[in-house]
Protein backbone atom coordinates (compact mmCIF):
# COMPACT_ATOMS: atom_id res chain seq x y z
CA UNK A 1 0.00 0.00 0.00
CA UNK A 2 2.70 2.62 0.75
CA UNK A 3 3.87 2.41 -2.90
CA UNK A 4 0.10 3.64 -4.39
CA UNK A 5 -1.27 7.25 -4.24
CA UNK A 6 -4.62 7.60 -2.68
CA UNK A 7 -6.76 10.23 -4.27
CA UNK A 8 -7.89 10.62 -0.13
CA UNK A 9 -6.89 9.11 2.75
CA UNK A 10 -9.12 9.13 6.42
CA UNK A 11 -7.95 8.34 9.65
CA UNK A 12 -9.78 7.27 12.09
CA UNK A 13 -12.72 4.45 11.06
CA UNK A 14 -15.51 6.22 13.41
CA UNK A 15 -18.74 7.62 12.28
CA UNK A 16 -17.21 10.69 10.91
CA UNK A 17 -14.15 8.84 9.40
CA UNK A 18 -16.93 6.44 7.65
CA UNK A 19 -18.70 8.73 6.78
CA UNK A 20 -16.08 10.81 4.95
CA UNK A 21 -14.97 7.54 3.42
CA UNK A 22 -18.35 5.61 2.10
CA UNK A 23 -19.35 9.38 0.25
CA UNK A 24 -15.85 9.53 -1.38
CA UNK A 25 -15.67 5.73 -2.38
CA UNK A 26 -18.89 6.03 -3.98
CA UNK A 27 -18.07 8.96 -6.36
CA UNK A 28 -14.95 6.38 -7.75
CA UNK A 29 -12.10 8.12 -6.08
CA UNK A 30 -9.31 5.61 -4.54
CA UNK A 31 -9.49 5.81 -0.79
CA UNK A 32 -7.74 4.70 2.23
CA UNK A 33 -9.36 4.18 5.75
CA UNK A 34 -6.69 3.46 8.88
CA UNK A 35 -7.84 2.57 11.55
CA UNK A 36 -5.52 2.31 14.72
CA UNK A 37 -7.79 -0.13 16.95
CA UNK A 38 -7.36 -3.72 15.98
CA UNK A 39 -11.00 -3.50 14.23
CA UNK A 40 -13.10 -0.58 13.58
CA UNK A 41 -14.87 0.21 17.60
CA UNK A 42 -11.82 -1.36 19.04
CA UNK A 43 -11.09 1.57 21.22
CA UNK A 44 -14.13 3.45 21.19
CA UNK A 45 -16.64 4.45 24.13
CA UNK A 46 -19.65 6.87 24.41
CA UNK A 47 -22.99 6.35 25.78
CA UNK A 48 -24.65 4.35 22.67
CA UNK A 49 -27.06 6.50 21.00
CA UNK A 50 -27.13 6.63 17.09
CA UNK A 51 -29.77 9.13 15.25
CA UNK A 52 -31.27 7.65 12.21
CA UNK A 53 -31.52 10.65 9.79
CA UNK A 54 -27.77 11.44 9.79
CA UNK A 55 -26.54 7.60 8.86
CA UNK A 56 -29.83 7.57 6.15
CA UNK A 57 -27.90 9.59 4.25
CA UNK A 58 -25.07 8.09 4.23
CA UNK A 59 -26.77 4.14 3.92
CA UNK A 60 -30.03 4.29 2.90
CA UNK A 61 -32.35 2.07 4.49
CA UNK A 62 -29.91 0.92 6.93
CA UNK A 63 -32.11 -0.60 9.43
CA UNK A 64 -32.57 -3.50 7.15
CA UNK A 65 -29.48 -4.97 7.74
CA UNK A 66 -27.63 -3.01 10.55
CA UNK A 67 -26.02 -5.72 13.01
CA UNK A 68 -25.35 -2.96 15.86
CA UNK A 69 -28.60 -1.68 16.59
CA UNK A 70 -30.08 -2.76 19.85
CA UNK A 71 -33.52 -0.40 20.63
CA UNK A 72 -35.37 2.05 19.01
CA UNK A 73 -35.84 5.09 21.57
CA UNK A 74 -39.21 5.51 22.46
CA UNK A 75 -38.78 6.88 26.33
CA UNK A 76 -36.90 9.56 26.70
CA UNK A 77 -35.86 10.40 30.67
CA UNK A 78 -34.41 13.37 32.39
CA UNK A 79 -33.84 12.99 36.27
CA UNK A 80 -33.11 15.44 38.97
CA UNK A 81 -31.02 13.58 41.20
CA UNK A 82 -30.63 14.73 45.45
CA UNK A 83 -29.20 12.12 47.57
CA UNK A 84 -32.34 10.18 48.00
CA UNK A 85 -34.86 11.23 45.43
CA UNK A 86 -35.66 12.22 41.86
CA UNK A 87 -37.44 14.81 39.97
CA UNK A 88 -38.55 13.00 36.69
CA UNK A 89 -39.52 14.50 33.34
CA UNK A 90 -39.22 12.88 30.37
CA UNK A 91 -41.63 12.34 26.65
CA UNK A 92 -42.22 8.76 25.67
CA UNK A 93 -43.90 8.38 22.20
CA UNK A 94 -44.77 5.19 19.74
CA UNK A 95 -44.22 7.31 16.64
CA UNK A 96 -40.34 7.27 17.05
CA UNK A 97 -40.67 3.55 16.93
CA UNK A 98 -41.80 3.74 13.32
CA UNK A 99 -39.29 2.66 10.98
CA UNK A 100 -36.47 4.49 10.77
CA UNK A 101 -36.58 5.04 14.60
CA UNK A 102 -35.74 8.60 15.35
CA UNK A 103 -32.80 7.08 17.08
CA UNK A 104 -31.58 3.73 18.45
CA UNK A 105 -29.29 2.31 21.20
CA UNK A 106 -26.40 0.73 19.60
CA UNK A 107 -23.08 -1.32 20.77
CA UNK A 108 -20.65 0.62 18.92
CA UNK A 109 -18.33 -2.07 18.29
CA UNK A 110 -20.71 -3.96 16.10
CA UNK A 111 -22.09 -0.24 14.66
CA UNK A 112 -18.61 0.35 13.74
CA UNK A 113 -17.56 -2.97 12.32
CA UNK A 114 -20.70 -2.79 10.26
CA UNK A 115 -20.50 0.67 9.23
CA UNK A 116 -16.53 -0.29 8.14
CA UNK A 117 -18.26 -3.21 6.39
CA UNK A 118 -20.33 -0.98 4.37
CA UNK A 119 -16.91 1.18 3.32
CA UNK A 120 -15.43 -1.91 2.04
CA UNK A 121 -18.72 -2.40 -0.03
CA UNK A 122 -18.16 0.84 -1.82
CA UNK A 123 -14.71 0.34 -2.40
CA UNK A 124 -12.60 1.63 0.35
CA UNK A 125 -9.80 0.44 1.78
CA UNK A 126 -9.88 -0.26 4.85
CA UNK A 127 -6.48 -0.79 7.32
CA UNK A 128 -6.67 -1.54 10.99
CA UNK A 129 -3.84 -1.20 13.37
CA UNK A 130 -1.83 1.60 11.81
CA UNK A 131 -0.84 4.20 14.30
CA UNK A 132 -0.38 7.75 11.96
CA UNK A 133 2.19 9.57 13.67
CA UNK A 134 2.34 12.65 11.24
CA UNK A 135 1.34 14.55 8.17
CA UNK A 136 3.70 14.63 5.33
CA UNK A 137 3.91 17.97 3.80
CA UNK A 138 5.52 19.22 0.49
CA UNK A 139 6.12 23.13 1.00
CA UNK A 140 3.13 23.93 2.64
CA UNK A 141 0.80 21.53 1.00
CA UNK A 142 -0.15 18.10 3.38
CA UNK A 143 0.33 14.80 0.72
CA UNK A 144 0.05 12.54 3.08
CA UNK A 145 0.47 10.32 6.48
CA UNK A 146 3.51 8.94 8.39
CA UNK A 147 3.09 5.36 10.02
CA UNK A 148 4.96 4.53 13.50
CA UNK A 149 6.29 1.52 11.57
CA UNK A 150 7.44 3.77 8.91
CA UNK A 151 5.55 3.89 5.86
CA UNK A 152 4.75 6.98 4.18
CA UNK A 153 1.44 6.74 2.36
CA UNK A 154 0.23 9.67 0.29
CA UNK A 155 -3.04 11.19 -1.10
CA UNK A 156 -4.25 14.30 -2.49
CA UNK A 157 -6.13 14.90 0.86
CA UNK A 158 -6.06 13.69 4.61
CA UNK A 159 -9.01 13.80 6.70
CA UNK A 160 -8.17 13.93 10.39
CA UNK A 161 -11.23 12.05 12.26
CA UNK A 162 -8.71 10.57 14.78
CA UNK A 163 -10.22 11.68 17.83
CA UNK A 164 -10.38 14.12 20.05
CA UNK A 165 -6.98 13.70 20.92
CA UNK A 166 -6.27 14.43 17.08
CA UNK A 167 -2.57 13.96 16.65
CA UNK A 168 -2.79 14.50 13.17
CA UNK A 169 -4.40 18.33 13.84
CA UNK A 170 -1.84 18.89 16.17
CA UNK A 171 1.16 17.80 13.11
CA UNK A 172 -0.60 19.81 10.98
CA UNK A 173 -0.53 22.89 13.30
CA UNK A 174 -4.27 23.10 13.02
CA UNK A 175 -4.59 22.90 16.98
CA UNK A 176 -3.08 22.94 20.65
CA UNK A 177 -3.39 20.61 23.23
CA UNK A 178 -6.37 21.02 25.06
CA UNK A 179 -7.05 22.10 28.26
CA UNK A 180 -8.22 20.32 30.88
CA UNK A 181 -11.25 22.23 30.98
CA UNK A 182 -11.75 21.98 27.24
CA UNK A 183 -12.45 17.83 27.52
CA UNK A 184 -14.60 15.63 29.72
CA UNK A 185 -13.84 12.01 31.08
CA UNK A 186 -16.35 9.72 30.46
CA UNK A 187 -16.42 6.37 32.52
CA UNK A 188 -19.20 3.73 31.31
CA UNK A 189 -20.07 0.07 32.53
CA UNK A 190 -21.89 -2.31 30.37
CA UNK A 191 -24.32 -4.36 32.78
CA UNK A 192 -25.77 -7.68 31.65
CA UNK A 193 -29.52 -8.43 32.19
CA UNK A 194 -32.01 -10.32 30.66
CA UNK A 195 -34.31 -8.80 28.18
CA UNK A 196 -37.51 -9.46 30.02
CA UNK A 197 -36.21 -7.58 33.19
CA UNK A 198 -35.26 -4.39 31.36
CA UNK A 199 -38.31 -4.23 29.66
CA UNK A 200 -40.59 -4.64 32.92
CA UNK A 201 -38.57 -2.34 34.82
CA UNK A 202 -38.68 0.47 31.88
CA UNK A 203 -42.46 -0.48 31.14
CA UNK A 204 -41.13 -0.82 27.06
CA UNK A 205 -41.97 -3.55 24.48
CA UNK A 206 -40.50 -5.63 22.17
CA UNK A 207 -37.03 -3.76 20.97
CA UNK A 208 -38.41 -0.47 22.48
CA UNK A 209 -35.49 1.57 24.02
CA UNK A 210 -35.41 4.11 26.70
CA UNK A 211 -32.46 6.74 27.77
CA UNK A 212 -32.42 8.73 31.00
CA UNK A 213 -29.62 11.59 31.80
CA UNK A 214 -28.94 12.36 34.79
CA UNK A 215 -28.04 16.01 36.32
CA UNK A 216 -27.66 17.14 40.41
CA UNK A 217 -26.00 15.62 43.33
CA UNK A 218 -24.33 13.13 41.53
CA UNK A 219 -21.73 15.27 39.63
CA UNK A 220 -20.84 16.79 43.08
CA UNK A 221 -21.11 19.77 41.65
CA UNK A 222 -18.81 19.42 38.85
CA UNK A 223 -19.84 20.02 35.35
CA UNK A 224 -21.15 16.81 33.45
CA UNK A 225 -23.87 14.39 33.76
CA UNK A 226 -24.96 10.96 34.54
CA UNK A 227 -26.73 8.16 31.40
CA UNK A 228 -28.64 4.60 31.61
CA UNK A 229 -29.47 3.44 28.14
CA UNK A 230 -31.50 0.17 27.54
CA UNK A 231 -30.26 -2.31 25.35
CA UNK A 232 -31.60 -5.67 24.28
CA UNK A 233 -29.58 -7.55 27.32
CA UNK A 234 -27.55 -4.87 28.51
CA UNK A 235 -27.64 -1.22 30.42
CA UNK A 236 -25.11 1.44 29.60
CA UNK A 237 -24.73 2.93 32.97
CA UNK A 238 -22.39 6.03 32.70
CA UNK A 239 -20.84 9.80 33.80
CA UNK A 240 -18.98 11.98 32.61
CA UNK A 241 -17.72 15.36 33.87
CA UNK A 242 -15.16 17.91 32.54
CA UNK A 243 -11.36 16.57 33.50
CA UNK A 244 -10.77 20.12 35.39
CA UNK A 245 -13.15 19.78 37.44
CA UNK A 246 -11.88 16.30 38.23
CA UNK A 247 -8.38 18.03 38.96
CA UNK A 248 -10.07 20.18 41.49
CA UNK A 249 -12.58 17.95 43.50
CA UNK A 250 -9.82 14.92 42.97
CA UNK A 251 -12.71 13.00 43.12
CA UNK A 252 -12.31 9.40 40.91
CA UNK A 253 -14.62 9.05 38.04
CA UNK A 254 -15.16 5.11 38.67
CA UNK A 255 -15.54 5.99 42.75
CA UNK A 256 -18.70 7.95 41.17
CA UNK A 257 -20.31 5.79 39.05
CA UNK A 258 -20.39 3.27 41.84
CA UNK A 259 -22.41 5.71 44.06
CA UNK A 260 -24.36 6.23 41.04
CA UNK A 261 -25.20 2.66 41.12
CA UNK A 262 -26.06 2.76 44.76
CA UNK A 263 -28.23 5.41 44.48
CA UNK A 264 -31.88 4.76 45.43
CA UNK A 265 -33.41 6.01 42.20
CA UNK A 266 -30.78 3.94 40.59
CA UNK A 267 -29.99 0.43 41.95
CA UNK A 268 -33.66 -1.00 41.21
CA UNK A 269 -33.09 -0.37 37.48
CA UNK A 270 -29.97 -2.16 37.37
CA UNK A 271 -30.05 -4.81 40.49
CA UNK A 272 -29.17 -8.51 39.48
CA UNK A 273 -27.29 -7.43 36.88
CA UNK A 274 -23.85 -8.53 35.83
CA UNK A 275 -20.33 -6.19 34.68
CA UNK A 276 -19.17 -7.12 31.05
CA UNK A 277 -17.49 -4.06 30.37
CA UNK A 278 -15.77 -0.95 32.06
CA UNK A 279 -14.32 1.53 29.52
CA UNK A 280 -12.88 5.72 29.78
CA UNK A 281 -12.97 7.56 27.59
CA UNK A 282 -11.77 11.43 26.60
CA UNK A 283 -15.16 13.44 25.22
CA UNK A 284 -14.76 17.17 23.63
CA UNK A 285 -16.15 19.62 25.79
CA UNK A 286 -15.01 23.16 24.25
CA UNK A 287 -17.30 22.85 21.38
CA UNK A 288 -17.70 25.80 18.99
CA UNK A 289 -15.41 28.27 21.24
CA UNK A 290 -12.23 26.36 20.71
CA UNK A 291 -13.23 24.80 17.37
CA UNK A 292 -10.10 24.38 15.35
CA UNK A 293 -9.22 25.45 11.65
CA UNK A 294 -11.54 22.96 10.09
CA UNK A 295 -9.33 23.09 6.52
CA UNK A 296 -5.75 23.59 5.43
CA UNK A 297 -3.69 22.71 2.17
CA UNK A 298 -4.71 19.27 1.22
CA UNK A 299 -6.50 18.58 4.99
CA UNK A 300 -10.01 18.67 6.55
CA UNK A 301 -11.04 17.79 10.49
CA UNK A 302 -14.06 16.03 10.97
CA UNK A 303 -15.96 14.52 14.06
CA UNK A 304 -14.52 15.00 17.97
CA UNK A 305 -11.28 16.22 16.04
CA UNK A 306 -12.88 19.24 15.11
CA UNK A 307 -14.54 19.57 18.83
CA UNK A 308 -17.85 18.49 17.15
CA UNK A 309 -20.21 18.76 20.05
CA UNK A 310 -23.56 19.51 21.29
CA UNK A 311 -23.31 19.18 24.67
CA UNK A 312 -26.81 20.68 25.90
CA UNK A 313 -28.31 17.76 23.47
CA UNK A 314 -25.96 15.00 24.24
CA UNK A 315 -25.34 15.07 20.15
CA UNK A 316 -22.17 14.15 18.69
CA UNK A 317 -21.96 11.09 17.09
CA UNK A 318 -24.80 12.61 14.63
CA UNK A 319 -22.80 16.08 14.43
CA UNK A 320 -20.12 13.31 13.05
CA UNK A 321 -21.21 11.60 10.33
CA UNK A 322 -23.09 14.53 9.04
CA UNK A 323 -19.80 16.30 9.16
CA UNK A 324 -17.75 13.27 7.00
CA UNK A 325 -20.63 13.12 4.74
CA UNK A 326 -19.95 17.18 3.85
CA UNK A 327 -16.43 16.34 4.22
CA UNK A 328 -16.06 13.81 1.76
CA UNK A 329 -18.33 15.78 -0.57
CA UNK A 330 -15.91 18.69 -0.56
CA UNK A 331 -12.91 16.23 -1.26
CA UNK A 332 -15.17 15.16 -4.16
CA UNK A 333 -15.51 18.72 -5.78
CA UNK A 334 -11.96 19.13 -5.10
CA UNK A 335 -11.12 16.34 -7.33
CA UNK A 336 -13.63 17.79 -10.21
CA UNK A 337 -10.95 20.74 -10.01
CA UNK A 338 -8.01 18.94 -9.41
CA UNK A 339 -7.05 21.75 -6.90
CA UNK A 340 -6.64 21.21 -2.83
CA UNK A 341 -5.72 23.86 -1.52
CA UNK A 342 -7.05 25.66 1.87
CA UNK A 343 -9.27 28.28 -0.78
CA UNK A 344 -10.61 24.92 -2.21
CA UNK A 345 -11.21 23.47 0.53
CA UNK A 346 -12.98 26.11 2.26
CA UNK A 347 -15.93 24.92 0.64
CA UNK A 348 -16.60 22.87 3.87
CA UNK A 349 -16.62 24.94 6.34
CA UNK A 350 -19.40 27.08 4.16
CA UNK A 351 -21.15 23.30 3.57
CA UNK A 352 -20.72 23.29 7.75
CA UNK A 353 -22.33 26.94 8.45
CA UNK A 354 -25.61 25.94 5.81
CA UNK A 355 -26.32 22.26 7.54
CA UNK A 356 -27.22 21.92 11.58
CA UNK A 357 -24.20 21.49 12.46
CA UNK A 358 -22.33 24.89 13.08
CA UNK A 359 -26.02 26.62 13.77
CA UNK A 360 -26.45 24.09 16.47
CA UNK A 361 -22.96 24.39 17.79
CA UNK A 362 -22.94 28.51 17.73
CA UNK A 363 -26.49 28.45 19.60
CA UNK A 364 -24.75 26.61 22.77
CA UNK A 365 -21.16 27.58 22.39
CA UNK A 366 -22.01 29.61 25.93
CA UNK A 367 -23.71 27.29 27.85
CA UNK A 368 -21.65 25.57 29.62
CA UNK A 369 -19.40 28.71 30.39
CA UNK A 370 -22.40 29.93 31.50
CA UNK A 371 -22.64 27.13 34.56
CA UNK A 372 -19.23 27.46 35.12
CA UNK A 373 -19.73 31.16 36.41
CA UNK A 374 -22.83 29.81 38.42
CA UNK A 375 -22.03 26.81 40.01
CA UNK A 376 -25.67 26.97 42.03
CA UNK A 377 -27.10 25.37 39.05
CA UNK A 378 -25.52 22.03 39.11
CA UNK A 379 -25.70 22.20 42.96
CA UNK A 380 -28.19 24.55 44.67
CA UNK A 381 -31.38 24.38 42.11
CA UNK A 382 -31.29 20.63 41.72
CA UNK A 383 -31.86 20.59 45.30
CA UNK A 384 -34.66 23.61 44.87
CA UNK A 385 -36.03 21.47 42.18
CA UNK A 386 -36.06 18.32 44.55
CA UNK A 387 -37.21 19.74 47.04
CA UNK A 388 -40.04 22.02 45.63
CA UNK A 389 -41.63 18.84 44.50
CA UNK A 390 -41.02 16.88 47.89
CA UNK A 391 -43.38 19.97 49.51
CA UNK A 392 -46.21 19.80 46.72
CA UNK A 393 -47.23 16.32 46.71
CA UNK A 394 -46.63 16.00 50.57
CA UNK A 395 -49.82 15.41 52.47
CA UNK A 396 -49.23 16.76 56.04
CA UNK A 397 -52.53 17.85 56.43
CA UNK A 398 -51.34 21.33 56.59
CA UNK A 399 -53.36 23.88 53.86
CA UNK A 400 -51.26 24.09 50.39
CA UNK A 401 -50.93 27.75 50.93
CA UNK A 402 -48.48 27.17 53.82
CA UNK A 403 -46.30 24.36 51.64
CA UNK A 404 -46.34 27.30 48.80
CA UNK A 405 -44.91 29.57 51.54
CA UNK A 406 -42.99 27.11 52.56
CA UNK A 407 -41.31 25.98 48.78
CA UNK A 408 -40.92 29.82 48.43
CA UNK A 409 -39.38 31.05 51.58
CA UNK A 410 -36.42 28.20 51.38
CA UNK A 411 -35.67 28.61 47.63
CA UNK A 412 -35.23 32.65 48.60
CA UNK A 413 -32.75 31.78 51.45
CA UNK A 414 -30.83 30.05 48.88
CA UNK A 415 -30.53 31.88 46.19
CA UNK A 416 -32.28 35.94 46.17
CA UNK A 417 -34.97 36.29 43.72
CA UNK A 418 -32.48 38.96 41.53
CA UNK A 419 -29.75 36.13 41.01
CA UNK A 420 -32.35 33.41 39.76
CA UNK A 421 -33.54 36.12 37.55
CA UNK A 422 -30.02 36.61 36.00
CA UNK A 423 -29.21 33.28 36.03
CA UNK A 424 -32.20 32.37 34.08
CA UNK A 425 -31.69 34.66 31.76
CA UNK A 426 -27.97 33.94 31.45
CA UNK A 427 -28.75 30.66 30.51
CA UNK A 428 -31.91 31.29 28.01
CA UNK A 429 -29.62 33.52 26.26
CA UNK A 430 -26.72 31.15 26.33
CA UNK A 431 -29.21 28.62 23.98
CA UNK A 432 -31.44 31.19 22.07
Amino acid sequence: MADDKFDAIVVGAGPAGTSAAIVMARAGLNVALLERGEYPGAKNVQGAVLYSKMLEEIVPEFWKDCTGLERAIVDERVFVLTDDSALQMGFKTTAFQTEPANSYTIIRVNFDKWFAKKAEEAGVTLVTGITVSDVIKKEKQIVGVKTTEGDELLADVVIACDGVNSILAQKAGLHREWKSHEVALGVKEILALSREKIEDRFCLEGDQGSTTEMIGDITKGMLGYAFMYTNKETIALGLGCAVDDFQRTNIKPYDLLEELKRHPMIRRYIQGSTSVEYSAHLIPEGGYNVMPPLYADGMLLAGDAAQMINPTHREGSNLAMAAGRLAGETVIEAKKKGNYSAQTLSLYRKKLEDSFILKDMKDHKDIEDEVRKRREIMSIYPKMAVEAAHDYFLVDGLPKRDHTKRIIKRALSRRSLLKMAVDGWKLRSAVI
